[in-house]
């Protein structure tokens, strides 16, 4: 017998709908191998509209509405129309999937959605850096405070297990350093620099990809890396980061002339987010290193993150793997719901 878990997703843009696709597509595993039925009850976004249903909406009629209509509006269902509040306030979720735009200066409007549920008594899974680089310590107590769980995977490279990793598997092993390519935009800037484009070029081409918003900043700025790195130091270290701790650097300085100085040393530049704890504290950074082949992070290319944990008992123990897309996005909230699911 499957245990049900009923969601309530606000935010359905292009990780919402890669959730509804892996949830269509993979109920029957999810059921026989892990023995959860994970119904969607309520769909809420800003744009598209706003649908409930307490027996279950269907993933894939949902799909449909947005690929035919371009939003929720015709759907029929025995509810909609609700903003966020109310969809959290009624839909009888068990479990809030916070998939709304991230904002890393207030963290809103999804700091004040995870609030809610958590204190409501529902669990939380988000995709959204912003309230988990700016207040995960007084989300975590709220949870604790209501005996419910927040699931974070997504945060830091989508749906690769990275944080699962360090939380499961090497805490114990005594982490000491955590460095990673926390952004694949600019990695891939910085890799198809290598090849002879100049940096406008490889961010224009980066923009047409879809790997880079329309403004870029928060990407090749460095401030989109930062948050990430407050996560991990927050989570794995016990510090307590905001993003003004983080020393931050981009990219846009870097010209072809560095990138050939580079090759001819046969060393490569990459955006390294370093979190490491000292003598007299901490070190905290994002910033543009020239680094050598043989370094664990050199061979990443392209759109590619990866993280390097250093440890005291295993070395250096690095993950590799994407970093965004809506069907690794998507799958990420999967991942969160299945550890809900482990340590309920």
């Amino acid at each position: 017998m499957s245990k049900k878990y009923k969601i309530a997703i606000i935010g359905f843009g292009n990780v919402g709908q890669g959730l509804a696709r892996l949830l269509s597509d993979k109920q029957t595993l999810l059921s026989e191998k892990f023995g959860i039925d994970i119904s969607t009850v309520a769909v809420c976004d800003f744009l598209k509209g706003s649908v409930a249903d307490p027996d279950g909406l269907d993933n894939r009629e949902l799909l449909r509405h947005i690929e035919e209509h371009g939003d929720l509006n015709k759907m029929q269902t025995p509810f909609s129309g609700w903003n966020a509040e109310e969809t959290i306030a009624k839909s009888g979720a068990d479990i809030l999937i916070e998939l709304a735009y991230t904002d890393l200066k207030t963290g809103e409007p999804a700091l004040s959605h995870v609030k809610q549920a958590l204190s409501n008594g529902m669990h939380v899974s988000m995709t959204n850096k912003g309230p988990v680089a700016l207040a995960f310590p007084e989300l975590r107590k709220l949870a604790a405070d209501n005996q419910v769980q927040i699931g974070i995977e997504g945060t830091v490279m989508s749906g690769t297990p990275s944080l699962s990793l360090g939380n499961d598997m090497l805490l114990a092993a005594g982490i000491t350093k955590i460095q990673g390519i926390l952004n694949g935009t600019t990695n891939y800037i910085l890799c198809e620099m290598e090849k002879g484009l100049e940096y406008q070029v490889a961010l224009d081409q980066a923009t047409d990809l879809g790997y880079a918003e329309a403004d870029p900043s928060g990407d090749v700025d460095g401030h989109d890396a930062s948050a990430k790195v407050v996560i991990l130091g927050n989570l794995f270290m016990g510090l307590d980061l905001t993003l003004s701790d983080i020393d931050c650097t981009g990219i846009s300085a870097i010209t072809s002339k560095d990138i050939e100085n580079a090759t001819l040393e046969n060393k490569h530049w990459k955006l390294i987010g370093t979190v490491e704890k000292t003598e007299s504290g901490f070190i905290a950074s994002v910033k543009p290193e020239m680094i050598s082949k043989n370094h664990p992070l050199a061979s990443i290319s392209g759109a590619t993150n990866a993280l390097t944990y250093s440890t005291e008992i295993l070395g250096d123990v690095t993950i590799i793997g994407p970093g965004a897309g809506r069907l690794e996005t998507g799958y990420a909230v999967i991942e969160d719901i299945l550890a809900i699911h482990k340590n309920s």
